[in-house]
Protein backbone atom coordinates (compact mmCIF):
# COMPACT_ATOMS: atom_id res chain seq x y z
CA UNK A 1 0.00 0.00 0.00
CA UNK A 2 2.99 2.66 0.92
CA UNK A 3 4.18 1.87 -2.54
CA UNK A 4 0.98 2.98 -4.22
CA UNK A 5 0.92 6.10 -2.21
CA UNK A 6 4.41 7.36 -3.10
CA UNK A 7 3.68 6.23 -6.90
CA UNK A 8 0.58 8.50 -6.55
CA UNK A 9 1.99 11.29 -4.95
CA UNK A 10 4.79 11.49 -7.34
CA UNK A 11 2.27 11.71 -9.89
CA UNK A 12 0.40 14.56 -8.22
CA UNK A 13 3.51 16.89 -7.70
CA UNK A 14 3.90 16.07 -11.58
CA UNK A 15 0.39 17.11 -12.33
CA UNK A 16 0.73 20.28 -10.08
CA UNK A 17 3.98 20.87 -12.48
CA UNK A 18 2.50 20.01 -15.66
CA UNK A 19 -0.08 22.17 -14.75
CA UNK A 20 2.00 25.33 -13.95
CA UNK A 21 3.67 24.30 -17.61
CA UNK A 22 0.35 24.06 -19.42
CA UNK A 23 -0.48 27.58 -18.57
CA UNK A 24 2.43 29.00 -19.68
CA UNK A 25 2.13 26.97 -22.96
CA UNK A 26 -1.10 28.24 -23.40
CA UNK A 27 0.17 31.68 -22.45
CA UNK A 28 2.83 31.30 -25.54
CA UNK A 29 -0.71 29.94 -27.65
CA UNK A 30 -2.40 33.30 -27.26
CA UNK A 31 0.87 34.84 -28.68
CA UNK A 32 1.01 32.67 -31.73
CA UNK A 33 -2.87 33.08 -32.01
CA UNK A 34 -2.33 37.29 -31.98
CA UNK A 35 0.47 36.93 -34.64
CA UNK A 36 -1.40 34.38 -36.91
CA UNK A 37 -4.93 36.97 -36.74
CA UNK A 38 -2.61 39.58 -37.50
CA UNK A 39 -1.67 38.23 -40.41
CA UNK A 40 -4.03 36.57 -41.92
CA UNK A 41 -2.69 32.97 -41.22
CA UNK A 42 -4.71 29.74 -40.56
CA UNK A 43 -4.60 28.02 -37.09
CA UNK A 44 -3.50 24.32 -38.45
CA UNK A 45 -0.17 24.17 -39.62
CA UNK A 46 0.22 20.47 -40.34
CA UNK A 47 4.46 20.70 -41.09
CA UNK A 48 4.88 22.40 -38.12
CA UNK A 49 2.62 20.26 -35.96
CA UNK A 50 5.05 16.92 -37.29
CA UNK A 51 8.09 18.76 -36.60
CA UNK A 52 7.31 19.39 -32.97
CA UNK A 53 5.95 15.56 -32.57
CA UNK A 54 9.47 14.41 -33.81
CA UNK A 55 11.76 16.92 -32.01
CA UNK A 56 9.47 16.10 -28.67
CA UNK A 57 9.46 12.10 -29.42
CA UNK A 58 13.39 12.13 -29.72
CA UNK A 59 13.52 13.55 -25.89
CA UNK A 60 11.60 9.88 -25.23
CA UNK A 61 14.20 7.19 -24.54
CA UNK A 62 11.78 4.28 -23.82
CA UNK A 63 10.44 3.17 -27.08
CA UNK A 64 7.56 1.68 -25.58
CA UNK A 65 6.25 4.75 -23.89
CA UNK A 66 6.90 6.99 -26.92
CA UNK A 67 4.13 5.56 -28.58
CA UNK A 68 2.15 7.39 -25.51
CA UNK A 69 3.64 10.81 -25.40
CA UNK A 70 3.45 11.11 -29.29
CA UNK A 71 -0.27 10.74 -28.56
CA UNK A 72 -0.14 13.19 -25.42
CA UNK A 73 1.53 15.70 -27.56
CA UNK A 74 -1.16 15.08 -30.27
CA UNK A 75 -4.10 15.96 -28.01
CA UNK A 76 -2.32 18.60 -26.29
CA UNK A 77 -1.54 20.61 -29.83
CA UNK A 78 -5.34 19.48 -30.57
CA UNK A 79 -6.59 21.82 -27.32
CA UNK A 80 -3.76 24.60 -28.53
CA UNK A 81 -5.94 24.62 -31.87
CA UNK A 82 -9.38 25.04 -30.13
CA UNK A 83 -7.81 27.86 -27.76
CA UNK A 84 -6.76 29.16 -31.87
CA UNK A 85 -9.37 29.55 -32.78
CA UNK A 86 -11.80 30.85 -29.85
CA UNK A 87 -9.05 33.71 -29.85
CA UNK A 88 -9.00 34.42 -33.31
CA UNK A 89 -13.05 33.88 -34.06
CA UNK A 90 -14.74 36.63 -35.77
CA UNK A 91 -11.84 37.28 -38.16
CA UNK A 92 -13.26 39.60 -41.13
CA UNK A 93 -12.54 37.54 -43.60
CA UNK A 94 -13.31 39.94 -47.20
CA UNK A 95 -13.54 37.86 -51.05
CA UNK A 96 -15.05 38.70 -54.28
CA UNK A 97 -18.34 36.87 -55.25
CA UNK A 98 -21.38 35.88 -52.94
CA UNK A 99 -22.08 33.43 -50.62
CA UNK A 100 -21.60 29.93 -52.24
CA UNK A 101 -18.88 31.34 -54.74
CA UNK A 102 -15.50 29.24 -54.97
CA UNK A 103 -13.97 32.52 -53.43
CA UNK A 104 -16.12 31.97 -50.27
CA UNK A 105 -15.45 28.47 -50.08
CA UNK A 106 -11.51 29.20 -50.35
CA UNK A 107 -12.01 31.93 -47.60
CA UNK A 108 -14.06 29.33 -45.37
CA UNK A 109 -10.92 26.48 -46.22
CA UNK A 110 -7.88 28.79 -45.56
CA UNK A 111 -9.70 30.42 -42.45
CA UNK A 112 -12.68 28.44 -41.09
CA UNK A 113 -12.67 30.66 -37.64
CA UNK A 114 -13.46 34.00 -39.83
CA UNK A 115 -16.39 36.16 -40.55
CA UNK A 116 -16.95 36.04 -44.21
CA UNK A 117 -17.60 39.44 -45.81
CA UNK A 118 -18.84 39.19 -49.25
CA UNK A 119 -17.55 42.43 -51.49
CA UNK A 120 -18.82 42.91 -55.35
CA UNK A 121 -15.36 43.14 -56.65
CA UNK A 122 -11.72 42.14 -56.44
CA UNK A 123 -10.52 45.85 -56.00
CA UNK A 124 -13.62 46.49 -52.91
CA UNK A 125 -11.94 43.35 -51.01
CA UNK A 126 -8.52 44.49 -51.26
CA UNK A 127 -9.14 47.95 -50.44
CA UNK A 128 -11.96 46.55 -47.43
CA UNK A 129 -8.64 45.30 -45.69
CA UNK A 130 -6.63 48.57 -46.24
CA UNK A 131 -9.13 51.07 -44.89
CA UNK A 132 -9.61 48.65 -41.96
CA UNK A 133 -13.11 47.33 -42.51
CA UNK A 134 -11.68 43.80 -42.90
CA UNK A 135 -8.55 41.82 -41.21
CA UNK A 136 -7.90 39.90 -44.38
CA UNK A 137 -8.90 39.24 -48.04
CA UNK A 138 -8.87 36.18 -49.72
CA UNK A 139 -8.27 36.96 -53.55
CA UNK A 140 -7.55 34.28 -56.60
CA UNK A 141 -4.12 34.57 -58.40
CA UNK A 142 -4.03 31.86 -60.80
CA UNK A 143 -6.04 29.49 -62.30
CA UNK A 144 -4.48 26.22 -63.86
CA UNK A 145 -6.75 26.28 -66.58
CA UNK A 146 -7.23 30.36 -67.31
CA UNK A 147 -3.92 31.73 -66.41
CA UNK A 148 -3.48 34.66 -64.09
CA UNK A 149 -5.63 36.34 -62.67
CA UNK A 150 -4.26 39.54 -63.52
CA UNK A 151 -6.73 41.85 -61.82
CA UNK A 152 -5.81 40.87 -58.46
CA UNK A 153 -1.90 40.88 -59.43
CA UNK A 154 -2.30 44.65 -60.41
CA UNK A 155 -3.53 44.61 -57.15
CA UNK A 156 0.00 43.92 -55.30
CA UNK A 157 1.72 46.10 -57.68
CA UNK A 158 -0.37 49.22 -56.84
CA UNK A 159 -1.48 48.47 -53.04
CA UNK A 160 0.11 48.27 -50.32
CA UNK A 161 -0.97 45.22 -48.33
CA UNK A 162 1.42 42.04 -47.88
CA UNK A 163 0.50 38.40 -49.02
CA UNK A 164 1.09 36.11 -45.98
CA UNK A 165 -0.05 32.83 -47.61
CA UNK A 166 -0.79 31.41 -51.04
CA UNK A 167 -3.31 28.11 -50.91
CA UNK A 168 -4.49 25.71 -53.73
CA UNK A 169 -8.37 25.26 -54.29
CA UNK A 170 -9.20 22.49 -56.76
CA UNK A 171 -12.16 23.40 -58.89
CA UNK A 172 -15.03 20.90 -59.48
CA UNK A 173 -17.48 22.10 -61.39
CA UNK A 174 -21.32 20.40 -60.82
CA UNK A 175 -24.70 20.36 -62.90
CA UNK A 176 -27.49 21.53 -60.66
CA UNK A 177 -30.91 21.86 -61.55
CA UNK A 178 -34.51 23.01 -59.33
CA UNK A 179 -35.74 19.55 -58.06
CA UNK A 180 -37.40 17.51 -60.01
CA UNK A 181 -35.23 18.32 -63.19
CA UNK A 182 -33.95 15.77 -64.82
CA UNK A 183 -31.10 16.09 -67.02
CA UNK A 184 -33.06 15.54 -70.64
CA UNK A 185 -34.75 18.89 -69.25
CA UNK A 186 -32.37 20.98 -69.66
CA UNK A 187 -31.93 23.16 -72.45
CA UNK A 188 -29.47 26.35 -71.22
CA UNK A 189 -26.63 26.30 -68.54
CA UNK A 190 -25.99 29.38 -66.31
CA UNK A 191 -22.71 30.56 -65.10
CA UNK A 192 -19.54 32.76 -64.74
CA UNK A 193 -17.34 32.84 -68.54
CA UNK A 194 -14.33 31.31 -66.86
CA UNK A 195 -16.40 28.21 -65.44
CA UNK A 196 -18.39 28.28 -68.90
CA UNK A 197 -15.13 27.83 -70.64
CA UNK A 198 -13.95 25.42 -68.64
CA UNK A 199 -17.33 23.34 -69.36
CA UNK A 200 -17.34 23.97 -73.18
CA UNK A 201 -16.58 20.24 -74.15
CA UNK A 202 -19.27 19.00 -71.47
CA UNK A 203 -22.09 21.99 -73.32
CA UNK A 204 -21.01 21.39 -76.60
CA UNK A 205 -21.56 17.49 -76.24
CA UNK A 206 -25.07 18.22 -74.46
CA UNK A 207 -26.04 20.88 -77.11
CA UNK A 208 -26.68 23.32 -74.11
CA UNK A 209 -27.02 27.19 -74.33
CA UNK A 210 -25.00 29.27 -72.73
CA UNK A 211 -26.14 32.39 -70.40
CA UNK A 212 -23.97 34.51 -68.64
CA UNK A 213 -23.64 35.57 -64.77
CA UNK A 214 -21.06 37.48 -62.49
CA UNK A 215 -19.99 34.41 -60.45
CA UNK A 216 -20.83 30.54 -59.89
CA UNK A 217 -22.93 31.23 -56.54
CA UNK A 218 -25.02 34.32 -58.90
CA UNK A 219 -26.10 31.79 -61.50
CA UNK A 220 -27.29 29.12 -59.51
CA UNK A 221 -29.53 31.56 -57.11
CA UNK A 222 -30.58 32.75 -60.58
CA UNK A 223 -31.79 29.23 -61.43
CA UNK A 224 -33.40 28.63 -58.14
CA UNK A 225 -35.10 31.83 -58.66
CA UNK A 226 -36.43 30.91 -61.64
CA UNK A 227 -37.89 27.29 -60.71
CA UNK A 228 -37.39 26.41 -64.61
CA UNK A 229 -36.36 22.93 -65.31
CA UNK A 230 -34.74 23.74 -68.85
CA UNK A 231 -32.27 25.70 -67.13
CA UNK A 232 -29.00 24.30 -64.95
CA UNK A 233 -26.63 26.33 -63.12
CA UNK A 234 -22.81 25.62 -63.19
CA UNK A 235 -21.15 25.75 -59.90
CA UNK A 236 -19.57 23.83 -56.83
CA UNK A 237 -21.67 21.52 -54.65
CA UNK A 238 -21.96 23.76 -51.50
CA UNK A 239 -23.69 26.40 -53.78
CA UNK A 240 -26.48 23.63 -54.40
CA UNK A 241 -27.25 22.78 -50.85
CA UNK A 242 -27.20 26.99 -49.73
CA UNK A 243 -30.04 27.65 -53.19
CA UNK A 244 -31.56 24.07 -52.40
CA UNK A 245 -30.67 22.69 -56.25
CA UNK A 246 -30.30 19.14 -57.48
CA UNK A 247 -26.74 17.75 -58.48
CA UNK A 248 -27.71 16.65 -61.89
CA UNK A 249 -24.22 15.49 -62.67
CA UNK A 250 -20.80 16.29 -60.79
CA UNK A 251 -17.46 17.12 -61.92
CA UNK A 252 -18.15 18.07 -65.82
CA UNK A 253 -14.91 20.29 -66.23
CA UNK A 254 -12.71 19.52 -68.94
CA UNK A 255 -9.93 19.58 -66.71
CA UNK A 256 -9.59 17.12 -63.92
CA UNK A 257 -6.68 18.75 -62.66
CA UNK A 258 -8.11 22.31 -62.20
CA UNK A 259 -6.70 24.37 -59.62
CA UNK A 260 -6.88 27.77 -58.21
CA UNK A 261 -4.52 29.59 -56.22
CA UNK A 262 -5.84 31.69 -53.77
CA UNK A 263 -3.67 34.37 -51.63
CA UNK A 264 -4.41 35.73 -48.45
CA UNK A 265 -4.17 39.88 -47.77
CA UNK A 266 -3.33 41.32 -44.29
CA UNK A 267 -1.48 44.97 -43.51
CA UNK A 268 1.03 42.89 -41.42
CA UNK A 269 3.47 41.20 -43.58
CA UNK A 270 4.10 37.73 -42.02
CA UNK A 271 8.12 37.55 -40.41
CA UNK A 272 9.51 34.35 -41.35
CA UNK A 273 13.05 33.89 -39.81
CA UNK A 274 16.06 33.02 -42.14
CA UNK A 275 16.39 29.93 -42.51
CA UNK A 276 12.98 28.31 -42.63
CA UNK A 277 12.74 25.36 -44.60
CA UNK A 278 9.97 25.35 -48.01
CA UNK A 279 9.68 29.46 -47.66
CA UNK A 280 8.66 31.43 -50.39
CA UNK A 281 8.18 34.95 -51.56
CA UNK A 282 7.18 36.86 -54.58
CA UNK A 283 9.04 39.98 -55.85
CA UNK A 284 7.55 42.79 -58.22
CA UNK A 285 10.09 44.66 -60.11
CA UNK A 286 10.33 47.59 -62.88
CA UNK A 287 13.65 46.84 -64.79
CA UNK A 288 15.85 50.24 -65.14
CA UNK A 289 15.32 51.47 -69.21
CA UNK A 290 18.60 50.60 -70.60
CA UNK A 291 19.16 47.66 -72.78
CA UNK A 292 19.65 43.84 -70.92
CA UNK A 293 18.70 45.33 -67.20
CA UNK A 294 15.85 42.10 -67.74
CA UNK A 295 18.51 39.94 -68.45
CA UNK A 296 20.76 41.05 -65.66
CA UNK A 297 18.22 41.33 -62.96
CA UNK A 298 17.14 37.81 -63.80
CA UNK A 299 21.18 37.06 -63.24
CA UNK A 300 21.40 38.39 -60.07
CA UNK A 301 18.21 36.32 -58.84
CA UNK A 302 20.23 33.36 -60.16
CA UNK A 303 23.95 34.21 -58.79
CA UNK A 304 22.19 33.98 -55.09
CA UNK A 305 20.31 30.24 -55.81
CA UNK A 306 16.99 31.49 -55.81
CA UNK A 307 14.95 29.30 -57.99
CA UNK A 308 12.09 31.21 -59.45
CA UNK A 309 8.78 29.15 -59.95
CA UNK A 310 6.81 31.90 -61.88
CA UNK A 311 7.79 34.75 -63.98
CA UNK A 312 5.69 36.79 -65.82
CA UNK A 313 5.24 40.32 -67.28
CA UNK A 314 2.12 43.23 -66.36
CA UNK A 315 1.52 45.94 -68.28
CA UNK A 316 1.25 49.40 -65.57
CA UNK A 317 -1.76 50.27 -67.10
CA UNK A 318 -0.88 53.71 -65.69
CA UNK A 319 2.10 54.12 -68.29
CA UNK A 320 1.71 52.54 -71.57
CA UNK A 321 4.51 50.45 -72.93
CA UNK A 322 5.39 50.09 -69.77
CA UNK A 323 5.84 46.55 -67.47
CA UNK A 324 6.38 45.01 -64.38
CA UNK A 325 7.40 41.64 -63.74
CA UNK A 326 6.02 39.41 -60.55
CA UNK A 327 7.94 36.16 -59.66
CA UNK A 328 7.59 33.45 -56.96
CA UNK A 329 11.03 32.66 -55.70
CA UNK A 330 11.83 29.56 -53.26
CA UNK A 331 13.85 30.72 -50.34
CA UNK A 332 13.79 33.42 -47.69
CA UNK A 333 14.67 37.12 -48.60
CA UNK A 334 15.66 37.81 -45.41
CA UNK A 335 18.40 35.51 -45.34
CA UNK A 336 22.39 36.90 -45.61
CA UNK A 337 22.03 35.62 -49.33
CA UNK A 338 18.76 37.39 -49.77
CA UNK A 339 19.56 40.73 -48.89
CA UNK A 340 22.35 40.61 -50.68
CA UNK A 341 20.67 39.51 -53.67
CA UNK A 342 17.96 42.22 -52.77
CA UNK A 343 20.69 45.23 -52.76
CA UNK A 344 22.21 43.82 -55.61
CA UNK A 345 19.27 43.50 -57.87
CA UNK A 346 17.83 47.29 -56.44
CA UNK A 347 20.99 48.25 -58.83
CA UNK A 348 19.16 47.07 -61.90
CA UNK A 349 15.85 48.09 -61.13
CA UNK A 350 13.54 51.40 -60.42
CA UNK A 351 11.39 49.74 -58.62
CA UNK A 352 11.79 46.55 -56.01
CA UNK A 353 9.27 45.30 -53.42
CA UNK A 354 9.44 42.10 -51.54
CA UNK A 355 5.31 41.61 -51.63
CA UNK A 356 4.84 38.55 -49.69
CA UNK A 357 6.54 35.67 -47.41
CA UNK A 358 5.00 32.74 -46.67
Amino acid sequence: MGELQDARKVIEEVDRKMADLFEQRMEAVREVAAYKRERGLPVLDEKQEEKVLERNCDYIKDEVIRQYYRKFMQDTMAVSRQYQECLISGARVAYSGVEGAFAHVAAKTILPEGRYMPCPSFDAAYLSVVEGESDYAVLPIENSYAGEVGQVMDLMFHGSLHVNGVYNLSIVHNLLGVPGAHMEDIRTVVSHPQALSQCRPYIAKHGFREEVEENTAVAAERVAEWKDKTKAAIANEATAELYGLTILDHDINESKNNTTRFAVFARTKNDISSGKEDSSFILLFRVNNVAGALAESLQVISKYGFNMRVLRSRPIKTTPWKYYFYAETEGDPSSREGKEMLRELREHCDMLRVVGQY
